[in-house]
This record gives C-alpha cells, structure tokens and sequence, in this order.
C-alpha cells in the first residue's frame, strides 16, 4: 500500500497549527489545542476512524475558541486532501450512523473535489465545557472546504449537547475511514469523469 500520510502546518496572527495524519493508522492520536473538548472530539474521530493523528494548535484562547477550531480544520482539511493524492482506489462514499445515549447522528461523505456541507443540527447557543456548540459546524465547514469534501451532518435525535457533538465526530470518522479505504476493484478514481 502506498503511504497516505501528510504533514500541514500554518501559521496567523491568530493561530499556529501543525497536524502530521497517516490515513492507514490504527487510531493513535496526540492532540493539544487548549480546548479540552476539542481535544476529546479530535481524538475520538482519530480512534473511529482509525487514523494516526497528531495536532498541536496555539491560538488566541484569550478572545474565544473559533480562530482554533476553525484553523485546524482548515489545516486537517489540507493534510487530509495531501494523504488521500491522486484519490485512485478509493471509495469515494461513506456513511455512518453513530449512536451516544439518547443521541443519533448520521454523517455521509463523498470525497468528490465539490466541498459542501450540509449540516441540520441546532447546538448555536451551547456551551460544552469550554467549547461552543456553533464550532462544530465551523469546524466541519473548514475541512469540507480545504479537502474537497461533500459532508451531509443530520441529528435525528438526541437532546445533551455533549452525547451530540460526541455522535457527530465518531460518526465522521467512521464516514471518512470508510469513504478513504482503497478496494483493489477499482480501478483509477470511482468517478465516470476519470477524476475527483
């Protein structure tokens, strides 16, 4: 198997970020971006999706968390789009339905080059510890964007903000490792076009 790893840094005024990610991994994950929350969200999407990730993030924690939270998923978006290449083999689509408690996530993927992101979950006013429900949306934004990824997020049922969050993130990455695997049937990129 050819190696799907990258490493993407960068750096603001407001955000320095570095993120190493091996899409071939086992789930170890190293992460440290000062919002305790986060860092439990990244790690499980990490663990679920069985992707080695390492994230070290300084940012401007003193006026609120979305500079982050948002700048890592731009920087996990670059470094997914490095590790993926030239997409040859690759699924494409993956979907996962995860469940935490009385909440129920379902998120689907296509890495199909057409960043989109559809998200109906309502977390705007929501304070989890020191995250705000709303960057979670921003954070799916950011990596949909950066590695060409169309991300369909619906909640069909929960009420504690933190089972959903917790749903919404296990679920990508159990989306994304799906959407990510190679199937040696495949030939080139699962696109009639000829590309992603």
């Amino acid at each position: 198997m050819t190696d799907r790893t990258a490493k993407v840094e960068r750096t603001t005024t407001e955000t320095d970020i570095k993120i190493s990610l091996n899409l071939d991994g086992s789930g170890q994950a190293e992460v440290s971006t000062g919002i305790g929350f986060f860092d439990h969200m990244l790690n499980l999407w990490a663990k679920h999706g069985l992707f080695d990730l390492t994230v070290k993030a300084q940012g401007d924690l003193e006026v609120d968390g979305h500079h982050t939270v948002e700048d890592t998923g731009i920087v996990l978006g670059k470094a997914l789009a490095q590790a993926l290449g030239d997409k040859k083999g690759i699924k494409r689509y993956g979907t996962a339905l995860v469940p935490m408690d009385e909440a129920l996530a379902m998120v689907v993927v296509d890495i199909s080059g057409r960043p989109f992101l559809q998200c109906d979950m309502n977390l705007t006013a929501t304070k989890i510890g020191d995250y705000d429900g709303e960057l979670t949306e921003e954070f799916l934004r950011a990596l949909a964007v950066n590695a060409g990824l169309t991300i369909h997020v619906r909640l069909l049922s929960g009420k504690n903000a933190h089972h959903i969050t917790e749903a919404v993130y296990k679920a990508l990455g159990r989306a994304l490792a799906e959407a990510s695997r190679k199937d040696e049937r495949i030939t080139g990129v699962m696109s009639t076009k000829g590309v992603l």
